[in-house]
């Protein structure tokens, strides 16, 4: 049992969303959290909620589509708190459209973001951690990487990436004394992509509050589990492990079973939404200009 109090925590992603809830459990557990994201003002008011919980804070804007200068960003890092005991990779990009409608500056920066940023900043921390012989890598990925999602293609693959390279390091770090964990949630309310356009997530898809996911998280870190799925009706995590079994076995059987709750259609949905979005904000403007 992994006791955080005292422990220096890297969370990318801190400013909104899910990151939000991460680093409030984070302060909860009196845990010394480094936020990064590219909005200073909002992490100003996430290290304000971490102190007001009776953990510490440090806020470091950054954007982590910089692979190339995450150097940088470890540099100021270390300048500030020293050593970090735990890398939580929360930062993340979806883009839900037709495939041939992404331009291809979107789809390096959903694929820099969820998954070159990840393994660049665990190259970058992970020796250190290897010298002390402590540590833990925390990488939230996707129920979307554990089997593709139709109109998120692009995200699905980048989490499926992240997945299978923590499955990969978490044998390579075996006997190290550092620990890695990769977690899995289906649909988040009321955050994420899908709040953005009011969207409301098939019944049998399941779905999870941010505070029961970041729960999910201190859970991994302390009982040092390699893979959670995050689903919180207990019937559709079930279904969802088993359906992913089957799936390893007879895909076409899972993309049947997809379609049956209606998430290509949802996806769909969403795109369509997000089309007459940016379609009304486009006319405001040009209506505003005259």
């Amino acid at each position: 049992m992994t006791n955080l109090a005292g422990k220096t925590v890297l969370l990318t992603g801190a400013s909104r969303g899910l990151g939000v809830y991460i680093a409030r459990a984070l302060a909860i557990e009196k845990a010394t959290v480094v936020c990064v994201s590219r909005s200073k003002a909002e992490l100003d008011i996430t290290c304000d909620e971490i102190t007001a919980l009776g953990g510490k804070s440090i806020s470091i804007p950054f954007d982590l589509k910089d692979v190339n200068k995450l150097s940088t960003l470890k540099y100021l890092i270390h300048q500030s708190v020293g050593k970090v005991d735990i890398l939580i990779n929360n930062a993340g990009i979806e883009i839900c459209q037709f495939f041939t409608d992404y331009s291809l500056d979107e789809i390096q920066s959903v694929l820099e973001v969820n998954l070159l940023s990840p393994i660049e900043l665990t190259r970058l921390f992970l020796p250190n951690m290897l010298k002390q012989r402590s540590g833990h890598i925390v990488n939230i990925a996707s129920l979307g990487g554990k089997k593709g999602v139709a109109y998120s293609s692009t995200y699905s693959a980048s989490k499926a990436g992240l997945i299978i390279w923590s499955d990969a390091m978490r044998q390579e770090l075996v006997g190290t004394g550092v620990e890695m964990s990769v977690i899995c949630p289906g649909y988040i309310s009321p955050i994420g992509s899908v709040a953005k356009n009011s969207s409301i997530a098939p019944q049998l898809a399941g779905k999870s509050t941010p505070t029961y996911v970041a729960n999910a998280v201190i859970r991994a870190i302390k009982q040092n589990k390699a893979e959670i799925i995050v689903n919180q009706e207990l019937i559709t995590e079930c279904f969802t492990r088993l359906l992913f079994a089957i799936g390893q076995l007879y895909s076409p059987f899972v993309d049947a079973i997809y379609r049956w709750i209606d998430i290509p259609k949802f996806n769909r949905m969403r795109v369509e939404k997000q089309r007459c979005m940016d379609d009304r904000m486009i006319k405001s403007v040009v209506d505003k200009r005259g």
